[in-house]
C-alpha cells in the first residue's frame, strides 16, 4: 500500500512537472550580424520580454537578418524578428528573386520601428564621388539575398548599374565588409542599417572615407513606395562633415500567426513602454515612435498588437 501511495505521489510530481514544462512561453528573437543595428536592439528587447513575460524563456539569435528572419518565422522557428518593409512585402508576395520561393502567409506584424538609411562608403583614395564613380570598383553588398543585398540591388538598378559593372563584388555582412576596407581589399561598402551602426563608426574612425550620396531623383526611379528620399546628418561618422542625401526604408518587427495573442501583446506593449532603455542599447531606438507604429506595415498587424494599439487610440 505504501508503494502504492509512493508510486502515486511520484506520478503526481511528474505531471505537475510536465504541466509546468509545457506552460513556458519560449521567444525567440531573431536579430542580424553582430555588428549591425538589429542585434542591439533585440538583446535588449530579449531581456524586457525575460522581465514582463510570464514563465518565458527568451533567447536572442543572430541571423542574416531580413529574409532569413522572415523565413524562420514562417517555419516557427521564431516568435519576433527584424525585417526591411520591402522584405516583408516580397516574403508576402512570394517573390522568388528576393528569396522567397512562395507566399509567407503565417507573417504578421508587431509594429514599425525605425528607419534603414542605405549608407554608401568608399575608401577616401578611390575617387569615388557620385554613384557614377563606382563602375570598376571592388564592393560588398552585404549577406546574400540580406535586406542590404537587396536594397543593393534596387538603388544600383536605380542609377543604371549592375554587379556586372564592378570589378569584384563581395557577398559579406557588415563587420567583414569593413575588415576587408581597412585591409584594401576592397573600395567600397553598402550598408542598408539604422544611423550611427557599429561597423561604418569602426571603419570612419579607422581609415579615411568618403559617404556617396543616392540624389533624391534615383531612390524615385527605384518605384517602390517603401524607398524614400532621406539624408544622414552631418556628423553621424567621424570624419563626415556634410549631410549626404541617400535612401530611407522603414524595419519592421514582424510574428507570426501561431504566437499567441497575449504573447504578441505582451511584446507590443513591452516595446513602446521601454522605449528610453532601446534608445540607450542604441541610437537607432531613439526614433522608434508610438506614433508611427502602423504606418505603411504591407501585412496584417496580429490581433495582440491590434489590441495595444487600440488601446493608445492608434486604430479605432
Amino acid at each position: 500500500m505504501k508503494s502504492l501511495i509512493r508510486k502515486c505521489a511520484l506520478g503526481t510530481v511528474f505531471v505537475a512537472m510536465t504541466t509546468a514544462a509545457s506552460a513556458a512561453t519560449f521567444v525567440n528573437v531573431l536579430t542580424g550580424g553582430t555588428s549591425g543595428v538589429y542585434y542591439p536592439l533585440g538583446v535588449t528587447l530579449s531581456q524586457l520580454y525575460g522581465e514582463i513575460i510570464p514563465d518565458s524563456k527568451v533567447q536572442v539569435q543572430a541571423t542574416k537578418a531580413s529574409a532569413e528572419n522572415l523565413n524562420l518565422l514562417q517555419a516557427g522557428r521564431g516568435e519576433i524578428g527584424f525585417s526591411l518593409a520591402d522584405s516583408v512585402s516580397d516574403a508576402w508576395k512570394g517573390n522568388a528573386d528576393a528569396g522567397f520561393a512562395k507566399p509567407l502567409d503565417k507573417l504578421r506584424a508587431i509594429a514599425s520601428v525605425y528607419p534603414n538609411y542605405i549608407q554608401i562608403v568608399a575608401l577616401a583614395d578611390a575617387d569615388v564621388k557620385t554613384l557614377a564613380d563606382l563602375k570598376g570598383k571592388r564592393i560588398s553588398v552585404g549577406a546574400p539575398r540580406s535586406g542590404t543585398e537587396i536594397n543593393a540591388r534596387a538603388i544600383l538598378k536605380a542609377a543604371g548599374l549592375s554587379y556586372a559593372d564592378f570589378a569584384k563584388v563581395e557577398y559579406l555582412p557588415f563587420g567583414e565588409s569593413v575588415e576587408l576596407m581597412k585591409n584594401r581589399q576592397i573600395d567600397v561598402t553598402l550598408q542598408s542599417a539604422g544611423l550611427g551602426v557599429a561597423a561604418l563608426r569602426d571603419l570612419s574612425a579607422a581609415v579615411k572615407v568618403n559617404f556617396v550620396p543616392v540624389p533624391a531623383e534615383v531612390v524615385a526611379k527605384v518605384g517602390d513606395p517603401a524607398y524614400r528620399a532621406a539624408a544622414v546628418p552631418a556628423n553621424t561618422y567621424e570624419g563626415q562633415a556634410a549631410e549626404v542625401p541617400t535612401v530611407a526604408i522603414n524595419n519592421l518587427l514582424v510574428t507570426n500567426d501561431k504566437v499567441s495573442n497575449e504573447v504578441a501583446y505582451q511584446m507590443t506593449k513591452g516595446l513602446f513602454d521601454n522605449l528610453e532603455r532601446l534608445g540607450n542599447s542604441h541610437s537607432a531606438g531613439r526614433q522608434i515612435k508610438l506614433e508611427k507604429a502602423v504606418e505603411g506595415l504591407p501585412i496584417p498587424l496580429h490581433p495582440g498588437a491590434e489590441k495595444f494599439y487600440r488601446e493608445k487610440g492608434l486604430i479605432q
